[in-house]
C-alpha cells in the first residue's frame, strides 16, 4: 500500500478490530515492457528497491509464470528462481469467471500486450536477497504472490499497471497455519456490486501511483470498467483491495504468536486478540507512508529548470494523495525571475495565484480562486499569518464562523463554499529562510482531517518545494540577464540602407545560459556605401558575449575612418592579442560601393559567404583568401573585389547555422547555397527559408547570426559630383548647381534646405582647405546625401560661438536642420557628409 493513510477504515467494516493489513504492491509498465512505477509495497514484497527496479524489464523481476496446474509440480523451477505455485486451476480467477474456470493467460501474457482485459492470479517465485530493512521473510524463502493485471489505453507511456500482495501474509492475517485450509483467488467485481462502492471508487486514486489528477483519472475509470480487484475465499467471502487493505480474520481464529500471549484467566470469555504491537506497528506505518510520500514527491518535482513547469509539478504534487485542493500563490520577483525578494512579505506584497489543482469537476473553482489572480492578502486571515510568520497554519475544521469571518475580509471572492467545513493547511514556500509564496492545502469534509503530523509532512513538502522554486526562479533570473546582455549587444539594423536592403535573424544557442559571441553589424559608411560584418568569438558565456562587444566596437570605430577591410582586420588582430591570449574569434568584413557595383571583401577564419545572382537565380559560395582567426597573429589578411548587379542578394552567417555535430560542414556550405537561392517575397521570407532548411533536425546548440543584403545599387543618373575650386566665389556656383539639380530631380521643396547647408560645409571647406580643389556630391537614394572633401586631414569640430563670433556656427546649423551628418578621414583628405530627408517622387 503506497497512498493512504494506515488509520483509514475500511469501508462497512468500522467495527472489525480484528483486520488485518496487508502491503499492496503497486507497479506500472511501461510500453516498452520496463518498469516505470515501484512502489514501497513492492520493495516490501519482493525486496528490490525502487532505484534498481525502475528502467528494468518487468519480466525480470515480476511473476510472470503465474499459476501452473498439479501435474507440473514436478518439473524443475525456471532458471530466473521462479517456481510454479503448487494449487489448481483456480489459483487464478478469469474477469467474469468462477474459480472453477480453466485457466487464464498469465502475466506474461500481460506484459506483453496479448490481452485487452484485466487477468489475475497466483505464483510462487523465489525473491531476491533482502536487506535488513527490507521485509521480515527469510532468505531463501518462496514468495506466494497474488497480483491483478489491467492493461491500460490512451495517451502516456503506461501499458499495464499490476497489484500484488503476499498470500503467506494474507493467510497469517486470516488466522490459518495451513495454506489448505482456505482457498483464496485474485479475482475481479462489478464495484457497485460491493458494499460501500461510492467510498471505493473515491478512494481508488489512492491505491495508484502518484500520477496527477488528470491521468490518475484516466485509470481509475479503466479499472472500473474492467473490474474492481478483489480477494474471493472459499467461504464465499469477497473483499475488495482498498487503499488501507485490511482483510476480515476468520471468525474465532488468532495467530499463533498471539495466542501464545493470552492469559489462561481469560477463558471464560470469549477472545478476540490484535497481534502485539499493533499501535506501534501502525503509527510506524503511518510515518513511513507520508516520507514514502515525501521521497516520491521530490523525485517528481524539479525535473525541469522553467519556472510554469516547476510551479505545477509542485502543486500537483498533493493532489489527490495529500489533499483534495492545492493553490500556490508566489511573490512577483519570484515570478518575474528577477534578483531575490528583499526583505519579509508584509501587508503591501502582492501575491500571484499561479496555479490551482484540485480533483472535484473541470471549472468548479475557477470562479472563486482564478489563476492568474494578483492581490495582497488582508491581515486578519490564516493566509497572512503564514506569509508573514513563515510557519504552517492548521485550521483542523473550518467551521461556518470561522469561514464567513475569513471570507468577509476578501471584497471580490466568497471563499465559503471552498473553506467552509473543510480542512485547512497553509505552509510557507521558503528558500534561505525567506518567504517566497505559500500554498493552501485543503481537505473535503468526507476526508479525514490535516493533523500534527499532516503539519509536519506539509511543512517538508513546502520546504522541498520552495528549494525547487528557487532553483528555478534563479535560472529564470540568470537567463533573463543572458537575454538582456545578448539583446543590448545586437544592433538595431535598418533595413534599408543606401543602395541596399538589409534582413538579419539572430538565434540564441540551446546550452545553458544560452548567451553567446555571435554578432552582426551594418555601419554606413561615406560615399554611400554600407559595410557589412558578421563575427564569431569562439566559446559561450558571459566572457564570449564581452569579448564580442568589445571587437564590434573597435570593428565600428575603424570602419568609420575608413579602414580598408584587410588593414581592418590586422588592426583587429593586434588589438585582440593585447586584449589576452584567449581572445580568438572569426570575422568576415565586407564593403558595399553601390554607385561603382562591387564588394570588397576580407575574412579572418570565417565561414566564406553566398552571392545569388538575380540575373539567373544561381548560388554560389565567394572564394575568398581565408586567413587565421583573429587573435592568432603573424598571419597576413588579403582583400578580395568581386563585382555585382542590381539586384544581387550577398548572405553572411555563422558557423552554428550550417555545422551539425556529425555532419560534414560541406553539407551545410551546399544547404545554404540552395536555400539562399529559393525565391521569396522579402528579404525577411528570405532569411526565414534558410533557418528553416538548415535548423530541421533540431539540436543546435550554437547560437546563429545571420545577414542578408540585397545590392540594389544606385542609378548613375541619381548621382551628381562637381569639382570647385578653393575660392570664396565657388560657394554660390556650389548653391546654384545643387539648385538646378534638385529641381531637375524634382525635388523642389528639397532646394532652400539643402542650399544653406550646402553654403556652410563648402564655406568651412574652402576656408580651412589646403589644396586648390573641393569636391562636391550629392547622391539621390531614399533620402539627399551630400559629401564635401578637401585637402585637409583635420576633421572639424563643433565649438561654442559667443554672441560677437563672426564664425564657430556653420557645424551647428548642419547638425540642426540635417538628418544625420559626420565627418572621417583618409590619408590626407577628409569627408564631410551630412543627410538630408525628402518627400517627392523619385
Amino acid at each position: 500500500m503506497d497512498r493512504g493513510s494506515e488509520r483509514d477504515t475500511a469501508p462497512g467494516r468500522a467495527g472489525d478490530t480484528g483486520a488485518g493489513r496487508i502491503p499492496l504492491a503497486v507497479i506500472v509498465v511501461d510500453r516498452e515492457g520496463l518498469v516505470s512505477h515501484w512502489s514501497s509495497g513492492a520493495l516490501r514484497l519482493f525486496g528490490v528497491p525502487r532505484q534498481d527496479a525502475v528502467g528494468r524489464p518487468a519480466a525480470d523481476l515480476l511473476p510472470v509464470s503465474g499459476a501452473l496446474p498439479d501435474r507440473l509440480q514436478g518439473g524443475a523451477a525456471p532458471d530466473d528462481g521462479r517456481a510454479a505455485y503448487d494449487g489448481g486451476p483456480d489459483d487464478r480467477a478469469v474477469p467474469g469467471g468462477s474459480p472453477d474456470d480453466e485457466l487464464g493467460p498469465d502475466l506474461e501474457a500481460s506484459l506483453g500486450g496479448g490481452t485487452s482485459y484485466a487477468t489475475a492470479g497466483r505464483a510462487r517465485l523465489s525473491p531476491p536477497r533482502r536487506t535488513s530493512d527490507d521485509g521480515d521473510r527469510a532468505d531463501g524463502e518462496r514468495l506466494d504472490v497474488l497480483w491483478w493485471a489491467y492493461p491500460l489505453i490512451g495517451p502516456g507511456p503506461a501499458r499495464l499497471l499490476v497489484l500484488a500482495a503476499d498470500a503467506t501474509r494474507l493467510r497469517e492475517e486470516r488466522g490459518y497455519d495451513d495454506e489448505t485450509a482456505e482457498r483464496v483467488a485474485p479475482g475481479f467485481a462489478r464495484h457497485t456490486e460491493l458494499p460501500a462502492f461510492d467510498e471505493l471508487e473515491r478512494r481508488l486514486p489512492e491505491i495508484l501511483p502518484n500520477m496527477g489528477p488528470g491521468i490518475s483519472a484516466r485509470i481509475v475509470s479503466q479499472v472500473l470498467e474492467l473490474g474492481y480487484p478483489v480477494l474471493e475465499f472459499s467461504q464465499c467471502e469477497r473483499v475488495p483491495v482498498t487503499p488501507y487493505w485490511g482483510v476480515p480474520r476468520r471468525p474465532g481464529r488468532i495467530p499463533a504468536d498471539a495466542a501464545a500471549t493470552l492469559m489462561p484467566r481469560q477463558r471464560t470469555a470469549p477472545v478476540t486478540a490484535v497481534p502485539a504491537g499493533a499501535e506501534q506497528d501502525l503509527e510506524y506505518a503511518a510515518v513511513r507512508e507520508r516520507l514514502e510520500f515525501l521521497n516520491e514527491v521530490s523525485s517528481r518535482i524539479g525535473s525541469s529548470l522553467d519556472l510554469g513547469e516547476t510551479i505545477r509539478e509542485v502543486t500537483s504534487a498533493a493532489v489527490p494523495r495529500f489533499a483534495d485542493f492545492a493553490g500556490t500563490h508566489l511573490r512577483a520577483a519570484v515570478l518575474a525571475g528577477e534578483g531575490f525578494p528583499d526583505g519579509p512579505p508584509d501587508a503591501s506584497t502582492v501575491m500571484f495565484r499561479v496555479w490551482v489543482e484540485h480533483n472535484d469537476e473541470p471549472g468548479r473553482w475557477d470562479d472563486t480562486v482564478p489563476v492568474g489572480e494578483a492581490f495582497a492578502f488582508p491581515e486578519h486571515t490564516p493566509f497572512y499569518q503564514c506569509m508573514v510568520t513563515g510557519e504552517p497554519v492548521l485550521i483542523p475544521r473550518v467551521t461556518d464562523e470561522m469561514g464567513d469571518r475569513i471570507s468577509g475580509q476578501f471584497e471580490k471572492r466568497d471563499l465559503r463554499p471552498l473553506i467552509n467545513g473543510r480542512s485547512l493547511l497553509i505552509v510557507p514556500l521558503k528558500a534561505r529562510n525567506v518567504v517566497l509564496g505559500f500554498m493552501v492545502l485543503i481537505r473535503r469534509p468526507d476526508r479525514p482531517a490535516f493533523d500534527d503530523m499532516d503539519r509536519t509532512t506539509g511543512a517538508e513538502l513546502a520546504a522541498r518545494a520552495g528549494l525547487v522554486l528557487d532553483n528555478a526562479r534563479m535560472y529564470t533570473y540568470q537567463e533573463n540577464v543572458a537575454d538582456t546582455l545578448q539583446d543590448s549587444m545586437l544592433p538595431q539594423v535598418a533595413p534599408r540602407m543606401a543602395g541596399c536592403d538589409v534582413a538579419t535573424r539572430y538565434l540564441p544557442g540551446t546550452r545553458l545560459g544560452r548567451i553567446g559571441g555571435d554578432w552582426f553589424d551594418t555601419i554606413k559608411l561615406p560615399g554611400s556605401r554600407t559595410a557589412l560584418v558578421v563575427g564569431d568569438v569562439m566559446g559561450h558565456g558571459l566572457n564570449s558575449a564581452a569579448m564580442m562587444g568589445q571587437l564590434r566596437t573597435a570593428v565600428q570605430t575603424m570602419a568609420a575612418m575608413q579602414t580598408p577591410p584587410a588593414q581592418l582586420l590586422r588592426n583587429l588582430d593586434d588589438l585582440a592579442r593585447r586584449l589576452g591570449d584567449n581572445y580568438l574569434a572569426t570575422c568576415l568584413y565586407a564593403v558595399y560601393d553601390p554607385i561603382r557595383g562591387e564588394v570588397t571583401l576580407a575574412n579572418a577564419g570565417h565561414i566564406p559567404p553566398v552571392l545569388v545572382r538575380a540575373e539567373d537565380g544561381s548560388s554560389e559560395l565567394l572564394d575568398l583568401p581565408t586567413g587565421a582567426p583573429i587573435g592568432v597573429g603573424g598571419v597576413p589578411f588579403e582583400a578580395a573585389r568581386v563585382r555585382v548587379a542590381p539586384g544581387d542578394r550577398l548572405v553572411l552567417c555563422t558557423d552554428g547555422l550550417v555545422e551539425v555535430r556529425g555532419s560534414d560542414i560541406g553539407e551545410g556550405l551546399a544547404a545554404l547555397c540552395e536555400s539562399a537561392a529559393h525565391p521569396a517575397a522579402s528579404m525577411d521570407d528570405a532569411c526565414d527559408t534558410i533557418i528553416r532548411a538548415l535548423n530541421t533536425r533540431g539540436g543546435r546548440k550554437d547560437d546563429v547570426a545571420l545577414l542578408m543584403a540585397r545590392l540594389n545599387g544606385i542609378p548613375a543618373d541619381h548621382v551628381a559630383a562637381w569639382r570647385l575650386d578653393a575660392e570664396p566665389r565657388e560657394v554660390g556656383r556650389a548653391r546654384r548647381l545643387v539648385r538646378e539639380q534638385l529641381l531637375a530631380w524634382g525635388l523642389p521643396e528639397a532646394v532652400e534646405t539643402a542650399e544653406l547647408l550646402v553654403s556652410e560645409v563648402v564655406t568651412n571647406a574652402v576656408r580651412h582647405a589646403e589644396g586648390d580643389r573641393v569636391g562636391l556630391k550629392v547622391v539621390r537614394t531614399d533620402a539627399l546625401l551630400f559629401e564635401v572633401t578637401d585637402d585637409a586631414p583635420d576633421l572639424p569640430d563643433m565649438i561654442a560661438a559667443g554672441p560677437l563670433d563672426e564664425s564657430g556656427r556653420g557645424l551647428r546649423v548642419v547638425s540642426r536642420l540635417a538628418h544625420e551628418w559626420g565627418a572621417s578621414a583618409t590619408g590626407h583628405r577628409k569627408t564631410v557628409w551630412f543627410e538630408q530627408a525628402v518627400t517627392g517622387s523619385r
